[in-house]
């Protein structure tokens, strides 16, 4: 299988959606509002890892692009509702269709893992014409981005196997994370009126 030219339509999704997020961004900072959006990541999924994934799903290699996860974007956000701001524009796009939404921020999972995810059909520019491509937005605080990281490293350290004595502190941390975003929360209107003080400056 030519790999380059499979992932080479994920790529350029990745890219084209980052763009349009930090467009966003910009906008905010030049109407001098505050901005859901802190920084935007994007990737697409390493080889090794999709197939992998098709083993583990019992996916055939054909049938690679119903991994809605190949291409990633992932939107970091300074407050909690921030991120159903962002999920209510993403929504309200033209430019892509949602396919799914998970809200793992009011159902956390087992591990403590917050985030949401929105998997979209992202359409893309071809010399072959418009391919439609799975990708993934996954949308989540400072805080939560800092757990999850570090849960990702680990879970990769210990192959999905974390020691219970670990997996008990991640999950500790995981709600000192999200406490953490409460109290940022309910103190988000003096945190951005410091903010504004702070640029007029």
């Amino acid at each position: 299988m030519n790999w380059e030219a499979v992932l080479a339509p994920y790529a350029q999704a990745v890219e084209e959606l980052k763009i349009k997020l930090k467009g966003i961004r910009k906008q905010y900072e030049y109407e001098s509002k505050h901005s859901p959006i802190e920084f935007i990541t994007g990737r697409v999924k390493p080889v090794k890892s999709i197939l992998e994934k098709t083993e583990l799903r019992n996916i055939p290699l054909d049938g690679v692009e119903e991994l809605p996860d190949i291409a990633g974007v992932r939107v970091v956000c300074p407050f909690v509702d921030d991120i159903y701001a962002i999920v209510n524009m993403i929504r309200s796009r033209k430019d892509l269709t949602i396919a799914e939404e998970k809200d793992y921020i009011t159902h956390k999972k087992a591990s403590g893992y917050r985030s949401y995810h929105i998997i979209i059909e992202y359409p893309v520019e071809t010399i072959h014409g418009v391919k439609m491509v799975l990708a993934e937005v996954q949308i989540r605080t400072l805080a939560m981005n800092f757990w999850a990281t570090n849960e990702h490293s680990l879970n990769y350290k210990y192959k999905g196997q974390i020691p219970s004595a670990i997996q008990s502190r991640l999950q500790r941390a995981a709600e000192a994370a999200f406490r953490l975003d409460e109290e940022m929360s309910a103190i988000k209107n003096e945190v951005l009126e410091a903010k504004r003080i702070f640029h007029r400056k």
